[in-house]
């Protein structure tokens, strides 16, 4: 029997699947990360049960399913640096694709029949208008958006073949950090734009690139539309509350259908933090569009959903906020090791309502 207040989140330990175990933990949920550790951090994972274990590895996925019985799934499990996947497709063609189909047929034999896909803006490459809707046709030019994108075909294809309910969830610029402090952003390496800002500003970096400033925009620079991670996790609650219900599958754009320039960002970090941000143009990178902006319409009509956080200065000021504790958090080293396959302890915290 599925346990009704349990959900799976692959990838729970990473920096947008924690915000939203944070955000399941509120609801009412218990979630349950199950992460490799290869990008997430131990100390992310704080709502719920941390299940070490790796989507190539399907028995794994099996028998956590098997353990705790979730009545659905949280899918943000994925490598996504852009540059890598043009280096190494294969790695991102293995993780992103063959680990998703593991834990749809895991699914599947396990009878758990519901899943929200974190997918992203990069399935549509460079759109030939904007604001981009879902209808926008969907021309990847990367192969981190060209796996993701094969992976919400093979959700849709499992819809009718095997009674998945799912919604795909296709976001803009994540950025931003817990407004009570809790997680934060912290990759290695960094290559999001406001961390990177953010650490020009605190002198942890010489500089920070603008890549290009000759684009068809107002200053020159790329426009993108920065939506922030709380509002990223709630949004994903909602979908899977709105699956329970009984809404039908499909997919929504999730973003501020707000435009800041990477100018923007820069005085808007010196405004937040007072300190200069020292910077140099450099050459456009192959294949960066001049504007990318979202229509997250459907999203707010369809789920109820809007962002409590869209002003660029609120977003930079709690990724500010997390920066300031040493531009990362705790640091996993020192800590106690993780054994491998820790015990499966099903509903080990009390959920309330």
């Amino acid at each position: 029997m599925m346990n009704d207040r349990t959900v799976l989140v692959t990838g729970g330990a990473g920096y947008i699947g924690s915000h939203a175990c944070k955000a399941l933990r509120r609801a009412g949920y218990l979630p349950v990360s199950f992460d490799n550790l290869a990008y997430g951090h131990e100390w992310a994972v704080k709502w719920g049960p941390l299940e070490r274990g790796d989507l190539l590895d399907k028995a794994r996925l099996s028998e956590v399913i098997r353990a705790y019985r979730p009545l659905g799934v949280l899918h943000f499990a994925a490598f996504a640096y852009v540059g890598e996947s043009v280096v190494e497709p294969a790695k991102y063609y293995r993780n992103n694709v063959v680990g998703s189909l593991n834990l749809l047929e895991a699914m599947r034999e396990e009878g758990v029949g519901t899943l929200v896909f974190s997918s992203t803006c990069a399935t549509y490459g460079i759109p030939a208008g904007l604001p981009i809707t879902e209808d926008t046709p969907r021309h990847p030019i990367n192969p981190y958006g060209a796996t993701k994108l094969h992976v919400e075909r093979m959700i849709a294809d499992f819809g009718p073949a095997y009674g998945l309910a799912s919604l795909s969830l296709r976001y803009f610029n994540a950025a931003g950090a817990d407004p009570e402090g809790e997680i934060g952003e912290d990759h290695d390496p960094e290559t999001h734009l406001i961390p990177l800002v953010l650490d020009a500003a605190a002198g942890r970096r010489p500089d920070v690139s603008v890549f290009g400033a000759d684009y068809d925009t107002p200053d020159g620079t790329c426009v993108r539309d920065y939506i922030h991670v709380t509002d990223l996790a709630d949004a994903h609650v909602r979908a899977l509350d709105a699956l329970r219900k009984g809404v039908p599958s499909g997919a929504y754009n999730l973003g501020n259908g707000l435009g800041f320039s990477v100018r923007e960002v820069l005085s808007t970090v010196e405004r937040v933090t007072g300190r200069p941000v020292p910077f140099r143009v450099s050459e456009r990178r192959p294949g960066d569009p001049a504007a990318l902006v979202s229509d997250a319409s459907k999203a707010r009509a369809e789920l109820g959903w809007e962002p409590q956080m869209p002003a660029l200065d609120d977003i930079v000021r709690t990724a500010w906020a997390w920066h300031q504790r040493g531009a990362s958090a705790p640091s996993d080293a020192g800590r106690a090791p993780s054994v491998p396959h820790a015990p499966l302890l099903v509903n080990p915290l009390r959920i309330e309502a």
